[in-house]
């Protein structure tokens, strides 16, 4: 039974991982404005911060507009929790939620953070995990969603890419104990509940140290 769900959530990734974006009704200028509550976190730049075996804020630069604007609703609705983010999210209204995400899309990506002490075995098996996969465990790679190179695809399934790698791992940390359940058909749940953490750290420093286009 296991193994059925495991090829029906696989084939459901596969496709949703195609699905189209539209744009969000935001402008850049008025969204540069509402983000300055962003920056302690975020950064001027929007490029995050990784502290090692601290906190990590992730990179907002350059994702795509309609996935932000659905993380800031979903902050506000409380159908994501975040002890951090959801104040914060409460305090914008519909249109500047949708000016913020227009404009951190806009801006340019810089190097992320945390996979630098990565050994060359650990760097390796998270390539194969983001790439091909693991089908003996039946684990669906990365890009089955994430998009080609793990750019991102529309509002569901971010650039991961480029990402800082604690956050990265935290995220998937979150997914695994069901701490954030925001994502089509538990998808991300059916992933990272097979991952060990052996995997997580794999991945995610791999991952952060691609670029973000």
């Amino acid at each position: 039974m296991k193994m059925k769900r495991t090829f029906t959530v696989a084939i459901a990734a596969l496709g949703l991982g195609i699905a189209s974006a539209h744009a969000v009704d935001g402008d850049a200028k008025s969204g540069q404005q509402a983000a300055a509550i962003c920056a302690a976190c975020h950064q001027v730049d929007g490029n995050g911060m990784n502290i090692p075996g601290g906190e990590s804020w992730p990179r907002l630069a350059g994702l795509d507009a309609d996935y932000l604007l659905k993380q800031l609703q979903d902050m506000k609705s409380g159908k994501r929790t975040s002890a951090t983010m959801t104040p914060f999210a409460n305090m914008l209204s519909e249109q500047q939620m949708r000016d913020v995400a227009v404009y951190f899309s806009q801006l340019p990506t810089r190097s992320a953070k945390g996979g630098e002490k990565a050994s060359a075995d650990e760097l390796a098996h998270g390539e194969k995990l983001a790439t091909v996969g693991d089908w003996d465990r039946y684990i669906v790679p990365c890009q089955s969603c994430h998009g080609p190179d793990n750019q991102g695809v529309g509002a569901h399934f971010p650039g991961i890419a480029g990402q800082h790698a604690d956050y990265l791992a935290g995220q998937l940390r979150a997914w695994k104990n069901g701490t954030r359940d925001n994502d089509p058909q538990h998808l991300m749940l059916a992933i990272a509940e097979r991952l060990d953490e052996r995997d997580i750290r794999a991945v995610s420093q791999w991952l952060s140290r691609q670029s973000a286009r």
